[in-house]
């Protein structure tokens, strides 16, 4: 994949597995130029427990995306679900050196950075930093600090942590499958991003996504992520507790 305007989502769900290949066009907008589809043979709520079954179904789907866009996918970013992911609330701040020169990308970068050193709980590490308001010399409520003055800058964090052996599963799979991790994204962060207009996220608004194995929340304010949760039951439980009471087969 020669074009920078070509990206390759992989969501490793529980029932099914989707590669879908995207081409952001002059407006800004994206055009889906591939999808495939396999069954989930090898995921338990959102949670990777057989490799080779894994790598498989990835396998299928990316070739029938491969097929209907006609190109070749190197590297993909990755959904990521599971009971294992938790959310937290953190706050920060640095000392800028010069006061007298604006806050700019770097200042933003270097806070991010510093949030990511956070030390978590025995085999977590921390898979999305994300600011919610920030505070310059005090002064809060303030969304984008860049270009403005000030000595401190401080900001509210919404960390998203997941499972070491979970995250390097899902690394595992896509490796041997014969592509490269470009990235992972928590899934209600991302089908938030798919699905909702910045309206809606300034007015107020719960995304929940119910798949297979796990239910998806992602909740918004004010513009701002709010609160994420990855729930570790979906529909296929609901049809179990059916099929079950009702003495029914599938």
């Amino acid at each position: 994949m020669e074009n920078n305007n070509i990206s390759v989502g992989l969501d490793i769900g529980t029932t099914k597995i989707v590669a879908m290949i995207g081409r952001k066009n002059e407006y800004g907008k994206v055009e889906i130029l591939g999808l495939g589809k396999s069954k989930s043979l090898g995921v338990h709520r959102g949670v990777v427990n057989n490799i080779t079954q894994t790598i498989q179904s990835i396998q299928q789907a990316v070739q029938e995306a491969e097929a209907a866009a006609d190109l070749k996918i190197e590297e993909v970013t990755v959904g990521i679900a599971g009971q294992h992911i938790r959310s937290l609330q953190h706050s920060d701040y640095i000392t800028r050196a010069n006061s007298e020169l604006v806050i700019d990308e770097a200042d933003i970068d270097r806070l991010i950075n510093q949030v990511h050193k956070l030390v978590m709980l025995p085999g977590e590490e921390i898979i999305h930093v994300l600011p919610q308001e920030f505070k310059v010399d005090g002064q809060a409520e303030i969304k984008e600090p860049i270009g403005m003055y000030g000595g401190r800058l401080e900001a509210n964090f919404h960390v998203v942590v997941g499972q070491v052996s979970s995250i390097r599963n899902i690394g595992r799979c896509v490796k041997s499958s014969g592509l490269t991790l470009d990235g992972l994204t928590l899934e209600p962060l991302a089908s938030a991003n798919a699905v909702l207009s910045q309206e809606e996220k300034e007015a107020g608004v719960a995304l929940i996504d119910i798949g297979g194995g796990t239910t998806d929340l992602a909740v918004f304010k004010d513009g701002i992520i709010r609160h994420t949760a990855v729930i570790p039951f979906g529909g296929n439980v609901i049809t179990e507790d059916i099929k079950e009471g009702c003495s029914i087969i599938e």
